[in-house]
């Protein structure tokens, strides 16, 4: 089968392959065809090396497809089930999950470092324990979610991971309050999914930032009140809150440099929510004083914050009522062969999101 591949760690380009085979179907696991996929930009930090990740590999993990085949155990989907691929599945047993915060759930990492793939070359990994750009993935049956008929692949996919994370981020994490003022910081999917959440909870102000004018020109379509470059953040902050801040800033982009930002845009008392996934050696810096005296809540938001099934179902229900858009986040769809033109679309900010079709 084809798949896109990524042999070593820091190239830019993938290859597709078609000697590639899905490993590790056996009792508990189940095959899937993948239909749709989206790309993500943890993929493009897994590439460059700024999220953990052993090579060669296959990036993809906002997934979606048919279920082909079912191991041994296997009852909550069959064959012929539609289904979103969970990349971070909850196993229902630990600590987390016994206290309700199945996003926190380590159980999906585990399999995270044994290959999904392998070729006449060797094995290969699948990034997240996944690797959805591919035709068919192997994965634990928890990681195969099913979905509705109506639920078209593409939107199946996004709800996979960019959604759930960005609007879990407004409605679970910072439960923003009605009548507030919200600043987003980076407005690709995931940002967009968050001032859409904000959106929902009735803020009053969301001001969109991003140094892509056609991100920030998208983000008043879906809910942002004011859209702005960086540069243009401390005039917005003046003008909308008299210079105090916002009750909920939300940083999008997994970088000290804008988690800073973030923090000293938010009021006293205020919230910031860190959503962007960054690198283990980039620091936040904040002295003792400021942390004591500001009394701002800096609340991590992991995959929306909340319980992930249970996300997926409001995401679709929302969806249907008309209360969130999906299809507009997805700028670009295209087919597996072109998966390099995307991923340099989504590296200069052109694309909210785009679709790899299967």
């Amino acid at each position: 089968m084809r798949a896109a591949v990524l042999h070593e760690i820091g190239q830019e380009k993938l290859e597709i392959l078609d000697d590639f085979e899905a490993t590790g179907f056996g009792p508990g696991r189940v095959r899937i065809r993948v239909r749709a996929t989206g790309l993500c930009h943890s993929d493009l930090s897994a590439m460059a090396g700024v999220l953990p990740q052993p090579a060669p590999f296959v990036p993809g993990h906002e997934g979606a497809g048919e279920i082909l085949e079912v191991g041994e155990g296997v009852t909550n989907v069959k064959p012929g089930d539609r289904v979103v691929v969970c990349w971070l599945p909850a196993c229902g047993a630990c600590p987390a999950c016994k206290r309700g915060q199945t996003e926190l759930c380590l159980a999906g990492f585990m399999n995270a470092g044994t290959p999904n793939f392998k070729r006449p070359g060797g094995d290969v990994f699948g990034f997240a324990g996944t690797g959805t750009f591919t035709e068919e993935v192997v994965v634990d049956a928890g990681c195969a979610v099913p979905i509705p008929d109506d639920v078209p692949f593409d939107i199946a996919a996004l709800i996979g991971c960019g959604v759930t994370t960005g609007l879990g981020a407004a409605l679970n994490t910072a439960d923003v309050e009605a009548g507030s003022s919200v600043a987003v910081i980076g407005c690709g999917g995931v940002g967009i999914s968050a001032i859409q959440g904000a959106r929902l909870k009735g803020a009053a102000e969301i001001v969109a930032v991003d140094p892509v004018r056609s991100r920030r020109e998208a983000a008043l379509k879906f809910g942002a009140t004011k859209a702005v470059s960086p540069d243009e953040l401390p005039d917005a902050k003046q003008t909308l809150t008299g210079g105090e801040g916002f009750d909920y800033v939300f940083e999008v982009v997994g970088r000290s440099a804008t988690a800073r930002t973030a923090y000293e845009n938010t009021r006293r008392g205020g919230t910031l929510v860190v959503v962007g996934a960054g690198a283990m050696d980039d620091f936040l810096q904040l002295n003792m004083f400021e942390l004591f005296f500001d009394e701002k809540r800096i609340l991590p938001s992991m995959y929306g914050g909340g319980d992930v099934l249970r996300s997926y179902e409001r995401t679709v229900a929302l969806w249907r009522a008309g209360r969130i858009d999906l299809e507009g986040l997805i700028t670009h769809r295209v087919p597996l062969s072109e998966i390099n033109e995307a991923l340099d679309q989504m590296r200069t900010g052109v694309a909210l999101r785009t679709c790899i079709e299967i």
